[in-house]
């Protein structure tokens, strides 16, 4: 997605700035000059835009420094005008970034998926309804159509139900990963075995992996609630079920694999 891009050093709109605390760390770049975000920490085109790209990837909507200053996490927020300027974003990362950014916008504060029928994206407002209506394509067609919010076909069978339409295979695929995932082998964690590598965020339901490295907590990208991913509690719950530590066994033990999602109660 990224070209080779560098700061002019005659744009005097930049600050140049030489030092450690610098965003390289995702591509070397080490001749490039750097010039300051707003928080003072150094940049060049290419790490910014591959450290911000990795960002909306993940599911993030803001962008975020993740440098230290004075030993302490400097987490200072970049509006994406800053970000698209010190980038140097083209036109197609430019698109790329406001498409992926509005998707995870829309994934975070809507339960919406888009319609087999016309694409267009349909909110579902009860969660435990698998069929979902369309009303573009109900007044398309000139009568009622309605599709399985799982399987992503056009309703079949008697409804509505919660746990299938009449399609062969109509079958969670959320759930089937949930229940067939590998086991994760924690590095840092003691004494936990059969714990399932994926989950469903216990507040929201999104899936989230664990890869085995570092602590047992991990903080869901789209409600970015910190979770236990062995008990499975919110990890403030974790740390008052018993003598809790970051890399030790769960008090609560190892939560089985999960065999609904969870909907997100948004206050």
């Amino acid at each position: 997605m990224s070209r080779q891009k560098c700061y002019d050093r005659r744009d005097k709109t930049l600050t140049f700035v030489d030092g450690e605390d610098q965003l390289d760390f995702l591509m070397e770049e080490f001749n490039s000059p750097r010039a300051a975000m707003s928080c003072g920490h150094a940049v060049t085109p290419m790490s910014l835009t591959n450290w911000c790209k990795r960002l909306i990837d993940e599911g993030n909507t803001k962008f975020s420094c993740p440098l230290t200053k004075n030993n302490a996490n400097c987490n200072a927020e970049w509006s994406y005008m800053e970000v698209r300027k010190m980038a140097a974003l083209t036109a197609a990362e430019c698109m790329y970034f406001e498409e992926t950014m509005a998707k995870n916008a829309t994934k975070q504060y809507n339960d919406l998926k888009a319609c087999p029928g016309c694409q267009s994206l349909v909110l579902r407002k009860d969660p435990s309804k698998l069929a979902v209506r369309c009303t573009f394509c109900t007044v398309q067609r000139k009568k009622a159509y309605d599709f399985c919010w799982q399987c992503q076909r056009e309703w079949k069978g008697p409804g509505p139900t919660s746990d299938r339409c009449a399609h062969e295979r109509c079958n969670n695929y959320e759930l089937d990963i949930l229940g067939t995932c590998k086991d994760v082998v924690f590095e840092m964690v003691k004494n936990v075995s059969g714990c399932p590598s994926v989950r469903a965020c216990p507040t929201c339901g999104c899936r989230v992996e664990h890869d085995g490295t570092g602590c047992k907590n991990i903080t869901c990208s789209r409600c970015k609630v910190e979770f236990c991913f062995v008990c499975l509690k919110i990890t403030t719950e974790c740390k008052k079920s018993g003598p809790y530590s970051y890399t030790g066994t769960c008090t609560a033990g190892v939560a089985p694999r999960q065999t609904f999602i969870p909907v997100w109660q948004k206050k």
